[in-house]
């Protein structure tokens, strides 16, 4: 075997995962440190906000080195500066022979880094230019950025069949596809997160992601205010500097709706294995990782009837229609008067998708391309 020399960096922050992370965030710290295991040498670069205090510019976890810039908040500024600050440190340093980037956003950094003679491949994920969280310039940044995804990468992985469809049927060009996982491994069996919470096990509904648009976070709350359940609505994210938006979905009253700020790990997958029903409500995905997690830990799955989302579960979910708050809080009610045929559908869903979707044979599959043209 070849041993690769592999540098990552784009969409994730942080191996682990902090504050604010997201999908990009669960790649890195499921794929990179099954990649070191398997005798390769990997390089992550993380982000440092300002007003964050005590992180190591260089660190290492479970065999992936980890190097940390700073960078800023602004929104997809703090990821082009931080890829540039990146890219010169690969280029400079001679740091990997393979670099991964995250989100088609950095393929312009493709152009630099194979001047230097580096093979890169890049991982683009949802159709980020329909999210409508960036402004018309950002749109357009993306627009402009998937003729160089397209073209100047050495591969392009897609997560999702849609978005590669999308790309193949426009640049008339193929491109490969690998999934995310699903499986999950619980190393703790502590119920210390549901006291710090207060809730029990299977006594609430749960959502665990970023608090943007997006992600139909609004649609949640308002679709749970409407629905009559002594269960409660736990909702776990968010970020340290919150926005608009998160401020204003965190403004209830309602008492059912607790909002523990941003939990990672065992606490996580704790949470997500003992919810009652879990609640995905995104307007717009690519494959969700948080799905997959769902469904590999066997609990019950509302979600929005995108075709990503769809693509995933199959009939093993309840779907309610995309952006609908109405038709959202009429399936919540559903789950909680046919408590049988949810848990039947969850188990169904467990085993078709820990068949289908396998971090490891996953990792082979990124392995095998990263050794290739």
């Amino acid at each position: 075997m070849t041993k690769l020399r592999i540098a990552a960096f784009g969409g994730f922050r942080s191996i682990p995962p902090k504050e604010g992370g997201g999908g990009a965030d669960k790649l890195a710290l499921e794929l990179y440190p099954r990649i070191a295991k398997k005798g390769h040498e990997v390089i992550a670069y993380g982000r440092i906000y300002p007003g964050e205090r005590g992180i190591p510019k260089i660190s290492e976890y479970e065999g992936v080195k980890i190097i940390s810039f700073r960078t800023v908040h602004k929104a997809g500024f703090d990821t082009l500066f931080h890829s540039l600050k990146a890219t010169f440190d690969i280029i400079v340093k001679n740091r990997a022979d393979v670099i991964h980037l995250q989100s088609g956003a950095n393929s312009i950094w493709a152009m630099f880094l194979r001047l230097f003679g580096k093979k890169v491949y890049v991982s683009q994920f949802a159709m980020d230019w329909k999210r409508a969280i960036w402004p018309w310039y950002a749109k357009m940044f993306y627009h402009f950025s998937n003729y160089l995804t397209a073209f100047i990468p050495n591969k392009v992985i897609f997560d999702n069949i849609y978005t590669k469809d999308y790309f193949e049927k426009k640049f008339h060009r193929h491109f490969d596809f690998v999934p995310y996982g699903s499986e999950v491994k619980i190393t703790s069996q502590s119920d210390t997160v549901f006291k710090t919470i207060g809730v029990k096990p299977g006594d609430y509904y749960l959502f665990v992601g970023r608090f943007i648009p997006d992600k139909g976070v609004h649609l949640l709350v308002e679709a749970f205010q409407k629905v009559k359940t002594d269960k409660k609505l736990v909702l776990i994210g968010g970020s340290p500097t919150p926005t608009n938006y998160e401020k204003k979905v965190m403004d209830t009253s309602d008492e059912r709706i607790i909002f523990p700020g941003y939990i990672y790990g065992d606490d996580t997958n704790i949470l997500i294995k003992n919810a009652f029903v879990y609640v995905q409500p995104s307007l717009i995905e690519g494959l969700s990782p948080v799905i997959l997690t769902v469904m590999g830990l066997g609990t019950p799955l509302i979600c929005s009837d995108i075709v990503e989302n769809k693509f995933i579960t199959g009939e093993n979910a309840t779907h309610f229609i995309k952006g609908n708050a109405d038709d959202l809080a009429e399936k919540i009610t559903y789950t909680f008067n046919n408590q049988a045929q949810i848990r039947i559908l969850a188990e169904k869903g467990q085993k078709d998708i820990l068949e289908r979707f396998n971090w490891d044979t996953i990792t082979d599959q990124y392995i095998k391309i990263f050794s290739n043209k």
